[in-house]
């Protein structure tokens, strides 16, 4: 079971519309919300069951409010209700449990199923990023100044966590706060640094809320029960165990029955030790993480058995982490690549200082190195799903793989033999390995010399335009030189052009030799002549002047081609403005000068006739040297001020948007109310997770029922093409495909 208090996929206010209730739905995947009155109190609930019995029921109307139609026989429990008795409530189909506090106002859910537990804002799982964990313990020395400097650099090195200790010397030890004479030299070492280097019980407290005051959540080690009873008092919101009380059954029954998450380290334990306190805080219902660690201060390479990660997943049947001492970051980087999903690390600012703890501690440089590539790693692990084509390894596979092509005119019905097929590059066709199932098929059309083979030709027949209608002008993107080749194939509205750098010099007149009948509009070249990508966002004048040039040199020619398409008076030219970088994404802070660089370089571009419309985009663009991350045109309400403070429309490509919203959590629906009014033309086509980029329509994220009627309701008669990836092979095949399935929606 998890329990987790974000909230916001599962809440639904009861004057919202059913609609609503819906998208959250299947946003949250886990078929069911939660209903609210405005004062936050919990009333009812719905789900999909609830859906489909309302639905069958006769005439129902998407836009009446939830509470209408809610369920209000539902189970629920107050979120301080014992561990055991929320999940006893998990039967009969009930899988999700909604929590609410002393009056009844909805604060928490928890998840049948689901393993992790809830530290603050952060939810530790299988399926969440690392918990990363500053120890500072006790290397501030005692100096209640170092110690808020300290977590001053560990918010800078981006930890989650920090983490202190607290202990009473006169109950930790046999002979209390007076030194023992008599002990070890090693325990007589570590009593002396203690009690010189522990702060006040209130200064500890003052650094608590000195973490909350910087937006990291505090933690710390009880290291004896009036610590614990200190800390509870204060309201800690988890609990650190040290591998010393690992074995102290009694301290772990004290912290399970605060009720609190415990993160547990296994140091100096033996495995049948392990497997008794695993056994121990399962009997009792405790949250726990169990952390492998050796306590060997530094700990050789040698004795750190990462291995044994596996093996204590399979014990504990949980989450699992890793505690560190030994010197650098490599191993913990590797611990997360083997399923650790809390790190810990000391932190110092000296590893000089005077305690056991400096020398095997990261400096703040040293642990913002980790984190950084920890999140590396973690973006590198993927899923573990079915083996997915990347859009970088689609763009490559075009270019570097080959295809099966014909080296023989063709008519349709003829056999295909084994003597017709060649193998040659570019990839832009059927891979090699499905010869045998080509050979012997009967073609479905006619080939010339030359011609790839698609997949299509391996159905029994073929993908073919038709008239289509829909309730707004369509069209398709080509090319100048596929032009002539399509645009008869349907009654096209218009097409769009999709300018290389190279077109801009090509004579128009070896391609259109009078009015045409038909409209058109222009996308603009992103990457232009010695590997110039248009940035007009760009902080550098002379690199964002070559940009406005090459911009200026687009509408030339868009004017240029209005002679040849007299229908259309005032053609638009999609462009990508720019604002991207290879490094990160960019604070929303920093983003308003970029902005205003794209306003300005506008301003010294010669629209007249023409109108520059600028393209939503996605967080991960492609171009030419690789993936980037895009900052501007992304966020729905930043686009929207754009537009409405510098009287510019867009072109909303659902694809890019989609991406957009997948990756910052956003929902479509919104984003298309909210950019809705601005848009001027459109590139309809689905999105697969955050990269997918230009996936067939239906095959992806995109709900093309909701994403219609928001567009119906928004940007009614806006113009769209699909623009589907690679739709323009076999004669515009995937275009074709794309509209057969629009028609039903637009």
């Amino acid at each position: 079971m998890l329990i987790q208090n974000k909230i916001s996929d599962f809440l639904v206010f009861e004057t919202e519309s059913v609609l609503k209730a819906l998208e959250k739905i299947n946003q949250n995947k886990n078929r069911i919300v939660f209903i609210v009155n405005e004062n936050g109190k919990l009333c009812g609930s719905f789900s999909d069951g609830d859906f489909r019995r309302w639905i069958t029921n006769g005439v129902f109307d998407f836009s009446i409010e939830i509470a209408e139609v809610m369920n209000k026989d539902f189970v629920s429990k107050r979120v301080d209700s014992p561990r055991k008795d929320i999940e006893s409530l998990f039967h009969n189909g009930v899988n999700v449990i909604p929590l609410t506090d002393e009056y009844r106002r909805f604060v928490a859910v928890a998840i049948q199923g689901e393993k992790g537990i809830v530290i603050g804002k952060h939810i530790i799982s299988d399926n969440t990023p690392s918990y990363l964990i500053a120890e500072i313990g006790n290397n501030h020395n005692g100096d209640i100044k170092l110690a808020k400097h300290l977590v001053d650099l560990a918010v800078e090195a981006n930890a989650d966590c920090v983490k202190f200790q607290m202990r009473d010397l006169g109950q930790l030890y046999k002979g209390g706060e007076e030194k023992d004479k008599s002990a070890d030299l090693g325990a007589q070492y570590t009593h002396d640094l203690l009690s010189r280097f522990q702060l006040r019980n209130d200064e500890l407290i003052e650094v608590f809320d000195y973490c909350k005051s910087k937006g990291l959540t505090p933690m710390c080690t009880p290291w004896d029960l009036n610590s614990l009873a200190i800390l509870e008092e204060y309201g800690m919101e988890a609990y650190k165990v040290a591998s010393a009380d690992f074995t102290n059954h009694e301290m772990l029954e004290a912290l399970a029955a605060t009720g609190k998450p415990l993160i547990c380290s296994t140091g100096m334990c033996t495995e049948s030790e392990i497997k008794k306190s695993v056994d121990l805080l399962k009997s009792l219902g405790a949250e726990f993480v169990i952390l492998h660690c050796n306590s060997t201060y530094p700990t050789p390479f040698k004795d750190v058995n990462l291995s044994y990660l596996k093996r204590l997943q399979n014990i504990t049947n949980g989450i699992i982490g890793y505690s560190g001492h030994e010197r650098g970051i490599s191993v913990p980087i590797a611990a997360v690549a083997l399923g650790a999903k809390v790190i810990e690390k000391h932190f110092t600012i000296d590893k000089g200082m005077e305690g056991n703890d400096h020398k095997v501690s990261l400096l703040p440089n040293e642990f913002a190195d980790m984190v950084s590539k920890i999140r590396e790693v973690e973006e590198a692990m993927g899923n573990g799903g079915e083996r997915m084509i990347t859009q970088g390894e689609m763009i490559n596979r075009e270019n570097l793989a080959k295809s099966l092509i014909i080296n023989q005119s063709l008519k349709r019905g003829q056999i295909i033999t084994r003597e017709m097929i060649e193998i040659k590059s570019p990839g832009q066709g059927l891979q090699p390995l499905y010869i045998d199932q080509l050979i012997g098929r009967s073609a479905i059309r006619d080939f010339d010399k030359g011609d790839f083979f698609y997949e299509s030709d391996l159905n029994d027949a073929p993908i073919e335009a038709r008239n289509y209608h829909f309730n707004r002008p369509f069209g398709i993107p080509v090319r100048y030189h596929d032009y002539a080749k399509l645009k008869n194939k349907s009654n096209l509205d218009f097409v769009e052009f999709h300018l290389s750098y190279q077109d801009l010099e090509l004579d128009l007149n070896d391609f259109f030799s009078g009015e045409e009948n038909i409209g058109f509009a222009v996308h603009s070249p992103e990457l232009f002549v010695n590997d110039h990508i248009l940035d007009l966002a760009s902080a550098d004048a002379a690199y964002r002047e070559k940009s406005i040039n090459y911009l200026n040199r687009v509408c030339d020619i868009t004017r240029s081609l209005k002679p040849f398409f007299p229908k259309t008076e005032k053609p638009v030219i999609v462009v990508n403005a720019g604002g991207f970088n290879t490094t990160g994404f960019l604070p929303r802070e920093s983003r308003a000068a970029l902005y205003e660089r794209v306003a300005d370089a506008l301003k010294q571009v010669d629209q007249d006739g023409v109108e520059i419309i600028i393209q939503t985009m996605p967080p991960f663009p492609w171009h030419f040297g690789g993936q980037s991350y895009h900052n501007l045109f992304v966020d729905g309400s930043e686009i929207a001020k754009f537009c409405g403070e510098n009287g510019y429309r867009i072109c909303l490509d659902t694809s890019h948007s989609m991406m957009a919203c997948n990756y910052y959590g956003w929902d479509l629906h919104d984003f298309t109310l909210e950019v809705g009014k601005y848009t001027a033309h459109m590139h309809i086509v689905d999105a697969l997770g955050v990269d997918g980029e230009g996936v067939q329509i239906g095959k992806g994220d995109v709900d093309f029922e909701i994403l219609a009627r928001d567009l119906n309701q928004t940007a009614a008669g806006i113009q769209f093409i699909p623009e589907v990836w690679q739709g323009h092979k076999n004669s515009g095949e995937g275009f074709w495909h794309a509209l057969d399935f629009l028609e039903k929606y637009l």
